[in-house]
């Protein structure tokens, strides 16, 4: 089946920031593949997100080379076109060092940089053909960090190289930029076994500059922003966290 919609693949899209990137390029008539690793989350994002528009479920481990060309083959297939490529998918460990094996840092690197990597060497083509653009969902933690978080902050430290270098090299006809969300509340945006309601402290809006925790609709704001304006822009971090990273938190 081809339509004449814009293309759109979201990695993880399956719950979180990708499943409200998703919801919202909906509305705004893309269709989405939902790449997700996990099936429950994929078929159950599927479902809910059918009545706002094309929205197609495919088993995606970014990992994995021939389950990245399948992926951008079927979207193909499906849509005859790509337009735009959301690298969200991405894995957290939160160990000290002394006890994070290689194989845990491995597999963050493989999960939140080589898959990014890897959509976006066999999306970039069929990018082209349209100038569409790339976006690389990073962290504020590639900028700051807590405790036992070298694997995760590595990795998106290294996207937003990454981010920069496909500008150049991908330029005129792909743009590519990096958003870098602060802190995004997540858990009613999980399937459904793992969802619940949030509740927030007035200490935990206290410590936001804008009094609120932020949404997977803010990420949604920016990826719509950067991927329908025709604006000079390529190769930049867009920092989402209502100001936090600009806050000294001195005593």
């Amino acid at each position: 089946m081809i339509t004449d919609k814009k293309a759109a693949i979201i990695t993880g899209g399956g719950q979180g920031i990708g499943k409200g990137i998703a919801l919202e390029l909906l509305k705004k008539g893309y269709g989405v593949i939902i790449a997700e690793i996990d099936s429950e989350a994929g078929k159950e994002t599927e479902k809910e997100l059918h009545d706002f528009g094309s929205v197609y479920f495919i088993q995606t481990d970014i990992r994995n080379e021939p389950s990245v060309i399948f992926t951008i083959n079927e979207t193909i297939n499906r849509f005859g076109n790509i337009h735009l490529l959301i690298n969200n998918a991405a894995i957290f460990e939160k160990k000290p060092i002394e006890s994070l094996t290689l194989s845990e840092w491995n597999n963050t690197i493989a999960t939140n940089l080589t898959g990014a990597f890897l959509c976006s060497k066999y999306a970039a083509s069929h990018l082209s053909i349209n100038n569409g653009s790339i976006i690389n969902i990073s962290s504020t933690r590639a900028l700051m960090s807590e405790p036992n978080t070298e694997a995760y902050s590595a990795s998106k430290g290294a996207l937003l190289s990454l981010t920069h270098a496909l500008a150049i090299s991908l330029a005129p006809k792909i743009k590519v930029n990096c958003i870098s969300p602060g802190w995004i509340e997540v858990r009613d945006w999980k399937k459904i076994k793992n969802r619940i309601v949030p509740e927030h402290t007035r200490m935990d809006k206290a410590l936001q500059p804008l009094q609120r925790i932020g949404t997977p609709y803010d990420i949604a704001s920016m990826v719509l922003f950067l991927a329908e304006s025709n604006l000079y822009i390529t190769g930049q971090n867009f920092i989402i966290d209502g100001g936090t990273v600009r806050r000294m938190n001195y005593s």
